[in-house]
């Protein structure tokens, strides 16, 4: 059973991931963390950074580590093909059916439609990251880091994945110091 519910969570994903990988992660969240539970938001988010630091389209890299995760190997080989499968499927079958329509109006404004939902829902999956981000970090850190992505990454052009992979990076620094600061606290008790 579990394997025919990694089958069919990441199934769904990639039938109704319209727009990408990116467009498709909140439907990768509303079935790994609301309806299955098997992470929750912070685990989820964790996943999703380092899946944006790594090379690659982001839906099966979330898919092979949340299959895998879950159900073993078995359960990463069988999202991995449960999220590429409909994208392949609904590439031959539309795109040929929609080529010959393409420029009908209907076609153009069905394209244009899809595009302010998945909008909605990337904006409410960025509200949930940064409510979690404001529980672990506060207001005030949680906006300074917000600001200096915005800038970093949206003025200067930065790819995300060395803004991640940074952010990273001083976290392990950071934690490292915590962890001997807490030894040595230990250790002169």
């Amino acid at each position: 059973m579990k394997q025919y519910n990694i089958f069919m969570a990441f199934f769904r994903v990639g039938m109704l991931g319209y727009g990408g990988g990116p467009a498709s992660i909140p439907l990768v969240h509303k079935e790994v963390v609301e309806k299955y539970k098997w992470l929750n938001d912070d685990d989820f988010s964790d996943i999703l950074a380092i899946g944006n630091a790594l090379p690659g389209p982001i839906a099966t890299k979330m898919a092979g580590y949340i299959g895998y995760r879950v159900g073993g190997y078995l359960g990463m080989a069988n999202a991995i093909v449960a999220s590429i499968v409909p994208t392949i499927l609904l590439m031959i079958i539309i795109l040929g059916s929609l080529a010959s329509f393409r420029e009908q109006a209907w076609v153009q404004g069905m394209a244009s439609a899809v595009v302010p939902v998945v909008g909605v829902m990337m904006a409410m999956l960025t509200w949930k990251f940064f409510e979690t981000s404001r529980k672990g970090l506060g207001w005030l850190k949680s906006i300074v880091l917000i600001l200096v992505s915005i800038v970093i990454i949206g003025i200067l052009d930065i790819h995300p994945g060395f803004v991640i992979v940074a952010i990273l990076l001083f976290a392990l620094t950071r934690s490292d110091k915590t962890s001997k600061t807490k030894k040595e606290g230990e250790q002169s008790s």
